[in-house]
């Protein structure tokens, strides 16, 4: 298997909807580009220094805006 690192970033989509937030607004704010942004939403890696930024905008922890989704294999049965 893979065994790749799974970060989604589905709570940051959450948090934006609960802001009323659009996605544009936050591209302002964190300084982000499309590509950037679509990464985000494959739930593709992004860097820390994005993070930061995103963090920063939306004043949150990162645990707000990601989560580890670890891999099937390493689920405990």
């Amino acid at each position: 298997g893979g065994g790749q690192m799974a970060l989604q970033y589905y709570k940051l989509f959450d948090l934006l909807r609960r802001r009323g937030m659009k996605k544009g607004e936050l591209m302002e704010l964190a300084n982000l580009s499309w590509p950037t942004m679509s990464k985000l939403s494959k739930g593709q890696s992004i860097n820390s220094d994005i993070q930061d930024r995103i963090c920063a905008a939306l004043n949150c922890q990162p645990g707000d805006i990601m989560e580890y989704v670890p891999d099937e294999e390493t689920e405990v049965r």
